[in-house]
């Protein structure tokens, strides 16, 4: 968070002919937000290391049995090792990307994600997303909303969540074959409900 408050007005001051200058910056550094740290999840456990990953990325998290999200880095929880389990994520605007989606392997008590306006999700990260183990399980509830990388492909992919009730799809241009796609999913997952809001 402290990086990025002096890194934007670093950027902003540069007056570089070329636009794609501190795009390329912010790439990187959300690149760096992403590397995963295996040493840390075995230091402080996968929830407290998923939990830094994500913040650190600007998404929030939601802790079984509190009601409140939890979105500042600095107040994340203390307490003896394993005491929070993430139970929601919420990664609207943030910069979650394929390579830290590692982090997610170890947390078995996630009931809800929710990827809006990601712009790194793509069909790639639905896919790991729905191959991790642990979320097959446990995840109830999935809404991709605005993510313009996500293709008919990646929703394809979420056929092994099989647990999955509820999959809420929203202004996703990259679906081009909706009729077919949903077919699919209902065929996988009878049980699922499904809304649509697709042009």
């Amino acid at each position: 968070m402290l990086l990025g408050k002096l890194a934007q007005p670093v950027c902003s001051l540069r007056k570089l002919p070329l636009p794609g200058g501190c795009r390329l910056f912010w790439g990187w550094l959300n690149a760096v937000f992403n590397k995963v740290d295996y040493e840390r999840i075995q230091a402080v456990g996968p929830d407290r290391a998923a939990s830094e990953w994500l913040l650190r990325c600007g998404a929030l998290v939601r802790y079984q049995g509190y009601q409140k999200w939890q979105q500042d880095y600095n107040g994340l929880p203390t307490g003896p090792l394993g005491k929070y389990k993430i139970e929601a994520i919420n990664a609207t605007d943030s910069c979650i990307m394929y390579r830290g989606f590692d982090y997610l392997d170890g947390l078995e008590h996630v009931t809800e994600i929710k990827l809006q306006k990601c712009i790194y999700i793509q069909d790639e990260c639905l896919q790991r997303l729905s191959e991790t183990k642990n979320l097959q399980k446990s995840l109830l509830q999935l809404k991709i909303i605005s993510c313009g990388n996500v293709t008919d492909k990646g929703i394809i992919a979420l056929h092994k969540l099989t647990n999955l009730e509820y999959l809420y799809l929203s202004d996703l241009p990259g679906i081009r074959e909706k009729e077919t796609t949903v077919h699919i999913l209902q065929q996988a997952l009878p049980n699922l409900e499904l809304e649509l809001d697709l042009e």
